[in-house]
């Protein structure tokens, strides 16, 4: 044995135990109790909770973006993510006209190799079709293990948005090899009605960014996904569900048989569109923004009843200095948010409190996000599977702060928030990478994950 964690209270989506693990050459060698322990590290986890490591399947680290790159590096950002628990993330690196899928991946594998800190996958995003060579290309990502790939209906003078067309033609190429489309779902020409009308009327403080992107706006655009993906009877994965007439759209089609997965990010379960009316209102810039009480109390409800499948944190943290290109026009704003170290620590906090249970916060945030997303070595504390382990002490107090977070910003919209229970020791493939509110981990030691295919 390398590692035993003894004594600790074992969490799965489905049960709640008490047993010790046994580690192996980074793999759960056994489950059980009175293991041998010579030669191995004895980790006493006695009142604590022991829980699968998070995924987080929603991060865009080093991203070009709104005249700047997002604050935090493959370094940094997965650095970061060890700290709160979060043992895989999932990248957006953004294919532009002319790149092909697998020379981008390339790239960005080349660069975690020196410097992911936790194991790391990719999505693609995908905004030109190079003349349909991406859709022959698709099949050999695949077999590389790139099984999703993101489209947008929106940023076009970015060069990202694509039309209903080009949707269509992924959602089927993605269905005939066993890949999944993920989308980004707002209505473009609505948003640039409404902000060409705030402009022009001097109507340009952080207010403004929700109104330009209010709920039915994001709304017609789940509606739309929704829309085709049933009738192309394709797989569809909605990314940061915002919105209570979408989410309802979604979980209808989910009940109705359709192969349809929703992702929600913890800035909406916490902030409503109010944050907007701040003084540090440009902070919370993101899209979709935050939106009004009632769509937050029907994410909750979701959250709760099994209509939302997954939580990821849309991880795009921009510095204080870039957000102030907007202090005078919200649409200068670069549109993101942290939440990387937060995420595993608001949704356990969440189950302390008695709002969900500690198993459906391991469901979303571990579980769902390996079997959508065909992490075959994640996702629980399985015999035979990766040692991805989080130590949780449910009575250790933790008030966030820019100060006590891992990443590379100088704020945080999460300052001053305060949970009751944190994780207190997180281990990749066995290996211990943070414990106590300290980084021990190393840059370069992630593994790309190679995931399979739908269906496999």
């Amino acid at each position: 044995m390398d590692l035993i964690i003894k004594n600790g209270t074992i969490i799965s989506p489905t049960e709640t135990y008490k047993a010790d693990i046994a580690v192996r050459d980074g793999k759960i060698l056994a489950i059980g109790s009175e293991f041998p322990e010579a030669g191995a590290k004895i980790v006493d986890a006695a009142g604590k909770l022991v829980l699968p490591g998070a995924i987080d399947v929603h991060t865009h680290l080093a991203m070009p973006f709104g005249g700047t790159v997002s604050a935090d590096s493959y370094f940094s950002g997965t650095r970061a993510a060890a700290c709160g628990g979060v043992t895989t993330v999932f990248d957006y690196p953004v294919q532009r006209k002319g790149n092909t899928i697998l020379g981008l991946i390339n790239e960005k594998k080349e660069i975690c190799a020196q410097e992911a800190c936790v194991d790391y996958a990719f999505h693609c995003c995908i905004t030109d079709l190079n003349d349909g060579a991406i859709l022959e290309e698709m099949q050999k990502a695949v077999e590389e293990g790139i099984t999703s790939f993101k489209c947008f209906f929106v940023y076009k003078k970015e060069g990202m948005m694509v039309d209903d067309g080009t949707f269509a033609k992924l959602l089927l190429r993605a269905k005939e090899i066993g890949a999944m489309i993920n989308i980004h779902a707002e209505n473009p020409d609505l948003i640039d009605l409404k902000i060409a009308q705030f402009k022009k009327e001097g109507k340009t403080s952080p207010w403004y960014h929700y109104l330009s992107r209010p709920e039915f706006v994001e709304a017609e655009g789940d509606k739309r996904a929704i829309h085709w993906a049933k009738n192309l009877e394709a797989p569809l994965y909605l990314v940061h569900m915002a919105d209570k007439e979408g989410l309802e759209a979604a979980i209808t089609a989910k009940t109705d048989g359709y192969d349809i997965y929703v992702e929600t990010c913890p800035q909406y379960l916490e902030f409503t569109s109010e944050v907007y009316k701040r003084e540090d209102g440009r902070n919370f810039v993101c899209s979709p923004p935050m939106k009004g009480q009632e769509s937050q109390d029907a994410l909750w409800k979701a959250v709760k009843t099994g209509g939302i499948d997954t939580i990821a944190t849309d991880h795009c943290p921009f510095q204080s200095a870039e957000k102030d290109w907007g202090k005078d026009d919200f649409t200068k704003i670069p549109n993101g948010c942290a939440g990387i170290e937060n995420m595993y620590p608001y949704m356990l906090a969440a189950a302390n409190e008695g709002k969900i249970s500690f198993n459906r916060a391991v469901e979303l945030c571990s579980a769902n996000p390996a079997r959508i997303f065909g992490c075959q070595e994640k996702g629980s504390l399985t015999v035979g599977k990766d040692a991805d382990i989080v130590i949780y002490d449910p009575e250790k107090d933790f008030t966030v702060s820019v100060a006590t977070m891992h990443s590379d910003y100088d704020h945080t919209i999460w300052e001053g928030k305060q949970f009751h229970g944190y994780p207190v020791m997180t281990f990749s493939r066995g290996r211990l990478v943070y414990e106590e509110g300290k980084f021990v981990g190393e840059a370069g030691w992630g593994n790309f994950v190679k995931r399979a295919g739908r269906g496999k």
